[in-house]
């Protein structure tokens, strides 16, 4: 397995410094703190040990502002997703995240001392440099599949046509302007984390929604999974030799299917979980496969470190267990809703005027129907990083790594 390099900074100074002058020591001082402080900048970068950046590709579960900025460019009708409370645990105000707060990748983000990956849309011209250190190519309602292939099936996507195709390519034409003044794109892309999602979900999501059948959204799976690896490829010939790739979350799980389904006789749930068994089959049936593409990935790749995320079983831990985990008012109902047995609503979204918000998020793992809350990310983020969620797992993959511990990083700035 590839370890990338890790870095030690040294620093060594010979100055000659006259005293003839009096400003000539203060001219001197000045350079030796300017020139300390850039190099201490430098070093900065490689003071996790292994990753200098972080570079984001997916949909609303890892989206820090993307769709939000795509909306304001093209002064399209806004989302109920810019609005309060979204936001409001950690950030204060709507970011454009679909959640409370943080996601997953701003977790990782901290716990390896980078900056919070901002969103790529928007940025132009000489602020691409300060996207290097991370860039979130993700959009809230975006797919594996192109949008044209699945509106040929009846599916339309509402939101965005940002596919992982469309965010591929913002990649490769903004490629450039991230790689000034290193030695070499690949050199830049190796010593990069690369999130691959989650991506697909909505895929299902989009199709689940304009009712289409399980049996058909099963032919969906192989093509999905292979858009997602044609992208990994893509990635690995450019230079990427550290890809975290996310498997789906327990749909069955969700607030959304919960009610949609409601009252049907024809629905089996788990019976240690109130979750619907055919959509986590389902989503067990897209992870499985996803799982053997990338072990053949790995054999033909051993260079490059291919990290599979497990998400679903990390939140099954608390769809199983809520009260471990701190959700004392469950993990399937919504905090933020336009109430029913779930407190959701297609017609009352979250943020609608007439919606209703909890007082206590953190004690509830499901935030608004379809995402989850700031908490919940938190325990998935911990137990892929932390724990045995991963595989192979990440302390195997950058054993020098310094994770900050979580419980350190307060829920509210």
């Amino acid at each position: 397995m590839h370890h990338p390099p890790i870095f030690f900074c040294i620093l060594s100074f010979e100055f000659p410094i006259s005293m003839a002058h009096p400003c000539s020591s203060i001219s001197s001082s000045f350079v030796i703190t300017f020139i300390i402080f850039q190099l201490l900048s430098t070093c900065t970068l490689y003071a996790n040990g292994c990753y200098t950046s972080i570079i984001s590709f997916g949909d609303s579960l890892a989206d820090t502002g993307n769709l939000k900025q795509l909306y304001h460019s093209t002064n399209r009708e806004t989302l109920h997703f810019f609005y309060p409370p979204y936001g409001e645990t950690f950030f204060h105000m709507p970011t454009g995240r679909c959640s409370n707060g943080r996601l997953i990748i701003d977790f990782i983000a901290e716990s390896i001392r980078l900056p919070l990956v901002r969103p790529f849309v928007g940025v132009k011209g000489r602020y691409m440099m300060e996207l290097r250190r991370g860039v979130n190519y993700a959009v809230a309602g975006a797919t594996a599949l192109d949008s044209s292939f699945l509106a040929a099936r009846g599916v339309h996507n509402p939101m965005t046509n940002s596919s992982l195709r469309v965010q591929l390519g913002w990649f490769k034409r903004s490629l450039t302007s991230l790689c000034a003044n290193v030695p070499d794109c690949k050199h830049f892309l190796g010593h990069s984390l690369v999130l691959m999602g989650e991506i697909g979900g909505n895929d299902y999501n989009h199709a689940l929604l304009a009712g289409k059948s399980i049996e058909e959204l099963e032919t969906y799976v192989p093509l999905v999974v292979e858009a997602i690896i044609s992208a990994i490829n893509e990635l690995i010939e450019l230079g990427a030799k550290t890809l975290l790739i996310p498997g789906n979350l327990p749909i069955g799980c969700s607030a959304v299917y919960l009610t949609n389904y409601y009252g049907s006789d024809n629905v089996e749930y788990d019976n240690s979980t109130g979750c619907i068994t055919r959509l986590n089959k389902f989503a067990e049936y897209h992870n499985g496969l996803l799982k053997t593409k990338l072990s053949r990935m790995r054999e033909r790749h051993p260079e490059v470190n291919l990290i599979y995320a497990d998400y679903y079983n990390a939140a099954m831990q608390f769809f199983r267990s809520p009260n471990e985990y701190g959700f004392t008012n469950g993990a399937l109902k919504a905090c933020c809703g336009g109430g029913g047995p779930f407190n959701y609503n297609a017609s009352t979204a979250c943020a609608d005027p007439s919606s209703n918000v909890c007082v206590h998020p953190d004690s509830y793992a499901n935030w608004d129907g379809l995402h989850l809350t700031e908490a919940a990310y938190k325990v998935i983020y911990k137990s892929v990083f932390q724990g045995p969620y991963a595989i192979p797992q990440f302390e195997s993959v950058c054993p020098t790594l310094i994770i900050k511990e979580m419980d350190g990083i307060s829920s509210s700035r």
